[in-house]
């Protein structure tokens, strides 16, 4: 009966453990899980800023053929 006693001790100090260990790595796991939650609204964010930015550049483009457009325009009323 003390044999039955022991191992259901050594049983249930392992399956403990376990638990423990288990709720050390998934805690771990909701912090990774966070980090990559930040990490992607950073990179939304990012993406978000990089339309804009593109955008801002073509309209840009569009300006600077319209001044070349113009420069030629005065340059041939010149005569050059």
């Amino acid at each position: 009966m003390w044999v039955w006693i022991a191992v259901a001790a050594i049983a249930l100090f392992v399956l403990i453990s376990i638990a423990v260990r288990l709720l050390g790595r998934l805690s771990e796991l909701r912090r990774a899980a966070m980090r990559l939650q930040h990490r992607q609204e950073e990179a939304m964010r990012l993406q978000a800023g990089a339309e804009t930015l593109q955008e801002t550049v073509q309209a840009l483009q569009q300006k600077a053929e319209l001044a070349q457009g113009k420069i030629a325009q005065i340059q041939a009323g010149r005569g050059r």
